[in-house]
This record gives structure tokens, sequence and C-alpha cells, in this order.
């Protein structure tokens, strides 16, 4: 049943995700050339709800479908690692004109090419995965 949440919820982001225009290739490509708000209008609601929403789940304690409490764990400060790890994405980002969660969305559009997109991602992160211990801190 639990399962049937995540897909529900994964599909209304996906629906989300499109109609907003998110994960136009057009839309991204004007965010990146700085012509128009679009993007970072989602994108500034998003960092919004998410304060919220992570403030919500602190302070009235919500636990996971599981039941489990939701813990939040503060991360080591590290400039260089955000610099690289921040330049890496937002160079995928711009030249594959999607991020993670859109790729998914386009799949479901019907954008079949992505899929050579996603398969550059899964193996980016395997590859990042062999190189995790050997990468600045």
């Amino acid at each position: 049943m639990r399962s049937l949440s995540y897909l529900l919820i994964g599909i209304l982001f996906g629906i989300t995700m499109f109609k907003s225009e998110a994960a136009s290739w057009f839309r991204i490509y004007e965010m990146f050339k700085f012509d128009a708000f679009h993007m970072y209008g989602i994108i500034g609601t998003a960092v919004v709800l998410g304060v919220i929403i992570v403030q919500a789940i602190k302070r009235f304690k919500v636990k996971s479908f599981y039941g489990d409490p939701i813990q939040f764990e503060p991360k080591e400060k590290s400039v260089p690692r955000y610099l690289i790890g921040g330049f890496i994405f937002g160079l995928g980002w711009a030249l594959a004109g999607a991020c993670p969660g859109p790729m998914f969305t386009l799949v479901g559009a019907g954008y079949l090419p992505i899929l050579i997109v996603i398969a550059g991602a899964v193996l980016g992160t395997w590859a990042y995965g062999l190189v995790k211990e050997k990468l600045p801190h």
C-alpha cells in the first residue's frame, strides 16, 4: 500500500513538473540565458515550500510512512566539494536541458531520447561511487 502512495506522489510530481513547464528545455534555456523569471520563480517557490515543510516536520515531529521519526542530520561544510558538485550538476543540467526530476517527467510525457541522458546520469552516479573516497571532503 505504501508503494501505491509513492507512485501517486510521483505521478502528481510529474504532472506538476510538466504543467508548470519546469521540464521544458526552452524554459531551462531561458533561465540559463537570464531571459525570463519563470524557472527562478518555480525554484524559489520550491525552496520556500521546502523550508516551511522541513520546519513543520521538525516542529510537529512528523513520522515517515513506516512510522519512523524523520531526522535531519547536519551536513559537513566543505566549500570545494559543493563548488565542484554544483559545477558538474549545472553543466549537466545545461547540456541535457533537464535535471533528475524533469528527466523522468519527460520519459512519462513520451520524450524517449531523454533515456540517453538518464543512462548517462546512472553511469555518472556509478562512477561517483568508484571515486567518492578520493574526492575532497
